[in-house]
């Protein structure tokens, strides 16, 4: 087999490549497309978002090293402050309307507690014919008795003096039956005390929670 001398063959290799790049095969101008001159690496992530998402993005640049990083502190609302809360309560006039449900020996004791705790709150309370009373306070009650233990489950809802209602306050308070009676008979004053008390708490709180 006879070899072609040295020359010969680098003459044949530069009419081959010369002959392809002529093709416009290996030419992207062939094509109608121009060559991205920054194409983007492979660790850009943004060139991979779906422009469906409508996601906008921002490459992040690293702090410089004598910038502190400061991490981001979420807003929140602050608790109002005790003279705030007792400002809100002094503005209160609290109207109670008749109690629903429980016999009239068992609301007594509970209206007085509910009186004494409120005014140790700072709260004024308005008689039932009062016209300037900020807030009414309606009570609904029931009583299960269940062995030796009565179980009182109670609701109060507040209203403007418009009549919408504003908030709803809701528990039950379990203890002994009174002489082993069943019903009212057997519910000691000393749960519905607890129960009024339970009620201006829960009251002052949601007030301070409203102090604009």
């Amino acid at each position: 087999m006879r070899r072609l001398p040295t020359s010969a063959v680098s003459m044949l290799l530069i009419l081959g490549l010369s002959g392809c790049n002529s093709s416009g095969v290996l030419d992207p101008s062939a094509l109608g497309k121009k060559p991205d001159p920054t194409p983007a690496s492979q660790g850009d992530m943004s060139s991979r978002i779906p422009s469906e998402f409508g996601t906008e993005t921002t490459a992040v640049r690293p702090p410089a090293s004598n910038t502190p990083l400061q991490a981001s502190t979420p807003t929140a609302t602050a608790p109002a402050s005790a003279p705030q809360q007792t400002a809100v309560a002094s503005r209160t006039r609290l109207q109670i309307a008749p109690i629903v449900g429980a016999t009239v020996e068992a609301a007594a004791p509970l209206s007085e507690q509910l009186q004494t705790e409120a005014r140790q709150r700072g709260i004024t309370l308005a008689g039932s014919t009062d016209q300037s009373a900020t807030h009414v306070l309606k009570g609904y009650f029931s009583v299960i008795t269940e062995g030796k233990e009565t179980t009182v489950i109670y609701v109060w809802d507040v209203y403007d003096p418009g009549g919408n209602r504003l908030h709803r306050i809701n528990g039950q308070e379990k203890a002994p039956a009174v002489n082993g009676a069943e019903g009212w008979a057997g519910v000691a004053p000393a749960t519905m005390q607890a129960i009024a008390n339970k009620t201006i708490d829960q009251f002052s709180s949601w007030l301070g929670g409203r102090t604009g």
